[in-house]
């Protein structure tokens, strides 16, 4: 039961590996003497740089339909109900009409793929709209694609001009004119992202702008830290007993409570810390209600009331807030009672003190991926130390994710996140192999950061029959990709094909490749240097840290805040979508997850293993020259300890020196061997997708296993935690961060050179006496060395 077997078959490893690509970056412009028109080509390393070199280029060519006058009226009806119709070979687009109007305005922008036009001559018709039978034709004008002239941006749109409508078979000019402007352009034309396209005509409803690329910013999010402090005059609603008395605080969704007062009384005491997060703008309030514990299943509500967050005071950092007492409501009075009410409104109040703190980072993903470190208020923010630049160009082999007339078919669109902003592409329609060449940029703040960005299927193009019964339509996961920018090289374009991998029930499957080109350009080495030794958040989190059952329900709920305001734009970024790019079931139990760091503790265990192997070798003569030459160095460091560190400094050198041949070449990527998907037990993969809580007929089985699931979940953390401090060691001199490598050699060199020349005696009393220094000279902040420690990637960039 327990042997290992692959699920899905045998596929060769190289099919999960990372793939060099060599796309055709930049711009390429025809040219014949100026900006419009175009035979022959120029290079976009001709032309100023422009913030499409990092995709291949796509040609478009665009129709404006601006609007119409003098048309005619029909002849059957007397009056005209106008639209345009676009047509090029096989594919047509048409506006909007507008009921009984002789001069429209539609202003509608058309773009048609170069690749895919097989025709010459352009037609834009214009037509009366009829509500039985086929509508009328008024007139129509034709464009020759070869005399259509080309825009090279940044030049100035072109400027729409009036055609004179003719004839179906140009016999003649009939009347009415349209406003009309036809160019040919790229994807970095302005009229782009609201173009509609020849490929997505058959959408309908909500999904026309579900189908276009749109940049989204996460709301400006909050803790809300409310210290209740007492209340006073606390009347029970039993008044021949002393109420057992505890405060309800509930803002949204989140709700919290104190421990009960250890003493009945009218006047209890707590002083406890609630936290909540809180998202601008403030829509929620904080709401307050005193409860007494009548009973271990019921509590009575004996005062009540609701604040708006906005009154609150924000801070910056840790100085103390006033604290301010409220009046409560009496609760449960019926309508009749307004005497009794108005007699107890003032009878009970609350002290408490509440602020929104603005000194924290307020967590919506893992800190082992996060993008954004930067406290909530831009007060505190420092100045960016670089520019990230991601060409999102195409993917490659994508499967098929649903049934659309009898056939296979997927509608792809990618969404990339990096601190606050988000972004989505446009959705290509009905293709394997999309291309989107879309490029975005973001500004960096702390190169020891994350991006992650993921591919689904569209389910949402309102072209899909709901079948009864049927639950509501979600987006599918296609894969996943994360990069941290700490392992690319500054000013390098990374250009790589990503597989995109997800486990499935059956195993783990590869969905297609992500082809993107990457750029991270550093802005001020000496702020780069500066960012290594400083903390990785902000120091509130030190100064006054939350404990971890804090942070994984903050985050939990700073998750759902930001999926649900995502949610309310327009195309909206849907709740699955934001879940799988948070990893919000990152924290659940999983054999799988607890067998991949088992054994990542196990290799760097087994470098230990083989030193003593080594050593154990060397004792026994096996290679002599090794022994002869390890008895030199050992009695040249027996004859001089002053040698000892700086040789232990030089050889960590030198071997750094020695590993940057080995450098990796490209950014680290999901393993399937390291995260132990690829040999899995059946059973343990249905384990891993059963639900939480467990799903298993027998109750007490069910409480047995999700218990065991609980503890383990922990384990697995801190197993992995154990494995990621020792990655970091060995990242010291591997070079996976080019910076910190750096960085970490020139400091052994340093301290080589300073303790050659240095007496032992001496540099051992600084290091003892700096160990052993008074509390009054130690910081409440992690040091330079430990900070820079936690800023070393680990491999779990490469975890699945």
């Amino acid at each position: 039961m327990h042997q290992q077997v692959n699920p899905q078959g045998h596929h060769p490893s190289q099919d999960y590996e990372l793939k060099d690509t060599n796309p055709q970056l930049g711009e390429r412009w025809p040219t014949r003497g100026g900006g419009y028109g175009g035979k022959g080509w120029m290079s976009g390393g001709e032309r100023f740089t422009t913030t499409y070199n990092l995709v291949e280029q796509m040609f478009y060519l665009y129709i404006r339909v601006v609007k119409a006058k003098d048309l005619p009226l029909s002849s059957i009806t007397s009056s005209c109900d106008p639209y345009a119709e676009v047509k090029l070979g096989n594919y047509k687009g048409r506006t909007k009409h507008f009921e009984k109007k002789m001069n429209p305005e539609w202003n509608q922008v058309f773009a048609f793929s170069k690749d895919r036009v097989q025709s010459s001559v352009l037609e834009v018709f214009v037509k009366d709209k009829e509500m039985v039978g086929r509508d009328d034709y008024i007139g129509r004008v034709v464009f020759d694609l070869n005399e259509v002239p080309t825009r090279v941006p940044p030049d100035s749109p072109l400027a729409p001009q009036w055609y004179k409508l003719e004839e179906r078979h140009g016999g003649g000019k009939v009347k009415g004119e349209i406003m009309l402007a036809v160019w040919m352009g790229t994807q970095a034309d302005e009229a782009f992202s609201d173009a509609w396209h020849a490929d997505a005509a058959f959408v309908q409803g909500e999904g026309v702008s579900s189908i276009r690329s749109k940049v989204y910013i996460s709301p400006k999010l909050w803790y809300l830290r409310v210290n209740v402090i007492e209340a006073q005059d606390v009347v029970p609603i039993d008044k021949s007993r002393m109420p057992e008395v505890f405060v309800k605080a509930q803002v949204g969704n989140q709700v919290l409570k104190t421990k009960i007062c250890p003493t009945p009384t009218m006047n209890p005491l707590w002083n406890e810390d609630l936290v909540f997060v809180a998202a601008e703008p403030f829509e929620e309030q904080l709401v307050l209600t005193v409860e007494d514990r009548v009973h271990p299943s019921k509590d009575d509500v004996l005062g009540r009331i609701s604040l708006p967050l906005h009154i609150f005071e924000k801070r910056l950092d840790h100085r103390p807030v006033h604290s301010s007492w409220f009046n409560l409501e009496r609760f449960g009075f019926g309508v009749l009672e307004a005497d009794r009410r108005k007699e107890f409104k003032l009878s009970s109040r609350i002290h408490i003190r509440a602020c929104l703190e603005g000194g924290y980072h307020v967590l919506d993903e893992s800190t082992m991926y996060i993008s954004d470190q930067r406290p909530t208020t831009q007060q505190l923010w420092k100045q960016s130390v670089g520019l990230l630049e991601v060409g999102i160009l195409g993917a490659q082999g994508l499967l098929p994710m649903k049934m659309k007339d009898g056939r296979g078919s997927t509608d792809a669109y990618v969404v990339a996140k990096y601190g606050q902003k988000w972004v989505r592409t446009r959705t290509i329609l009905n293709a394997f192999g999309p291309k989107w060449n879309e490029q975005y940029t973001w500004e960096v703040y702390d190169p020891c950061t994350v991006i992650t960005l993921g591919v689904f299927d569209n389910c949402h193009l309102g072209i899909f029959e709901k079948k009864p019964g049927a639950s509501t339509t979600r987006d599918s996961r296609i894969g996943k990709v994360r990069i941290r920018l700490s392992t690319l090289e500054a000013n390098r374009i990374y250009t790589h094909s990503y597989p995109l991998l997800v486990l499935h029930p059956s195993g783990v499957r590869k969905m297609g490749e992500l082809q993107l080109a990457i750029r991270f350009t550093s802005l001020s080495l000496a702020h780069m240097i500066y960012i290594y030794g400083h903390p990785l958040l902000p120091k509130m989190h030190y100064l006054h840290p939350f404990t971890v059952n804090q942070v994984e329900n903050l985050r939990y709920q700073a998750m759902n805040i930001v999926a649900v305001r995502l949610g309310r734009a327009e195309p909206p970024l849907r709740k699955e979508v934001v879940e799988y790019m948070l990893d919000v079931d990152s924290h659940m139990w999983s054999m799988r997850r607890s067998k991949a760091n088992f054994f990542r503790v196990m290799s760097l265990i087994s470098v230990v293993i083989s030193m003593s192997r080594w050593l154990g070798d060397v004792c026994h003569w096996k290679n002599p020259v090794t022994t002869v030459l390890v008895h030199i160095l050992f009695l040249i460091l027996i004859w001089y300890p002053e040698l000892i560190l700086p040789t232990l400094f030089l050889y960590m050198f030198v071997i750094g020196l020695w590993n940057y041949r080995f450098r990796p070449r490209h950014p680290p990527h999901m393993d399937t061997k390291l995260s132990w998907a690829e040999a899995m037990h059946p059973d343990e993969l249905d384990e891993e997708f059963d639900t939480f809580p467990s799903s298993r007929p027998s109750d007490a089985v069910r409480m047995r296993y999700d218990r065991l699931r609980s503890v383990a979940g922990r384990i697995q953390s801190a197993v992995g935690d154990l494995a990621t401090q020792g990655e970091r060691f060995e990242s010291l001199l591997s070079w996976r961060d080019p910076r910190a490598t750096s960085l970490f050699i020139a400091f052994c060199f340093c301290a080589a050179v300073v303790l050659y020349v240095t007496p032992f005696k001496v540099a051992a009393l600084v290091t003892g006496l700096h160990m052993l220094r008074h509390p009054r000279f130690r910081s409440k902040l992690p040091s330079v060395p430990v900070n820079f420690f936690k800023r070393l990637p680990a491999r779990t960039d490469s975890l699945l």
